[in-house]
């Protein structure tokens, strides 16, 4: 595969993947891999594949392409592209939690002389160094880095980094306990995805939204973080974003908890993660949270004692009878009776239904 045609084959696998066709983009890509013999085309298709699987939460994978893409700078000679390839291996070990090589990398990658991407992707290797440094509590430093890269994007323009940035000073700000701050950035981050972030990804948006989530949860606000953690995973689970969709589902969790709805909490974690197993076909851990979601139905009595369908499982009108039990009201309007079908007690008011 020459070079115009690995060019036209990287092309059309962004198409796909643009358009939510990921596993069919991999293949595209991996082909493009496997039959081309341009350097620097391999090298853009690495770089894709990076982005791909960091999206899908299969950070093992995105190591090892990383990996592959350096050796590949290494062939090109190319200072530019070795950068790249260590932000792409700095940003690999930071998902997998390996904060110091992350730290190192960056370093690296600092050091380089006399690259044209330094003053372009400057910025986005202190922003990983500040994410490293972040999971490592080193505040100070942290801090430091992100306010490096804050300077990055202000003096080239850069909106999309400011956006990242921001969202990730307010995860800073939530660790440090500083709840107004840790609200103040991610809703900056909302801004500029409104304003310049037309032609840009949902998923900063998404980013955006569940930062705003976590903040106002903090807060006590917990209606704006429920309407914030809604919208992020409804964009995660279009775009099959699996890192952002289980901290939806925890943000959830907290949200409930903090309300003292434990059991709630426990039928939300079951219902979206039965939602995200059944659309990746994972048939064995969708059957686990069938059963958990229906046991924790039993134990919550969340059931219309009617025609014995889970309430809350899907959008429908309810009617709470004087004795507490619920019903669907539909299910009351069609049996007519004027006791409680589960205690029969006689408290139902002529045209409480």
């Amino acid at each position: 595969m020459g070079q115009d045609q690995t060019k036209q084959q990287i092309e059309k696998g962004l198409q796909l993947y643009q358009s939510n066709q990921t596993e069919k983009a991999l293949q595209v890509w991996m082909k493009v891999l496997e039959k081309s013999s341009d350097l620097v085309g391999r090298f853009r298709v690495l770089g894709c594949l990076v982005t791909a699987h960091s999206e899908m939460g299969r950070y093992k994978e995105m190591l090892k392409f990383a990996v592959v893409q350096i050796d590949t700078a290494r062939e090109l000679e190319d200072a530019d592209f070795l950068l790249e390839s260590y932000l792409n291996l700095a940003r690999s070990n930071e998902k997998l939690c390996e904060f110091h090589k992350t730290i190192s990398y960056c370093k690296t990658c600092l050091g380089l002389p006399g690259t044209r991407a330094g003053a372009q992707l400057g910025g986005q290797v202190s922003l990983s160094m500040g994410n490293a440094f972040l999971g490592l509590s080193v505040f100070q430093k942290a801090l430091e880095s992100f306010e490096k890269a804050l300077r990055y994007a202000h003096n080239n323009d850069d909106a999309m980094l400011e956006c990242r940035v921001c969202c990730s000073l307010g995860s800073f700000y939530a660790q440090v306990k500083d709840y107004e701050k840790a609200l103040f950035f991610p809703c900056k981050a909302a801004e500029l995805v409104s304003d310049y972030g037309k032609g840009w990804s949902l998923k900063y948006r998404a980013m955006s939204q569940y930062h705003m989530a976590v903040a106002y949860r903090l807060l006590g606000h917990l209606g704006s973080a429920m309407e914030c953690c809604e919208e992020s995973m409804k964009i995660a689970l279009q775009h099959g974003d699996r890192p952002l969709q289980a901290l939806c589902l925890l943000c959830f969790a907290d949200i409930h908890r903090s309300r003292g709805d434990l059991e709630l909490s426990q039928l939300k974690l079951h219902c979206l993660s039965e939602g995200i197993y059944r659309s990746k076909g994972l048939q064995r851990e969708l059957r686990a949270h069938v059963v958990r979601f229906h046991e924790c139905v039993e134990e919550t009595e969340l059931y219309c004692g009617l025609c014995g369908e889970s309430i809350g499982e899907r959008n429908s009108r309810l009617q709470a009878l004087p004795c507490s039990h619920i019903f669907h009201l539909r299910c009351l309007q069609n049996n007519g009776t004027r006791s409680c079908p589960n205690c029969r007690r006689s408290s139902m008011k002529p045209g409480f239904v």
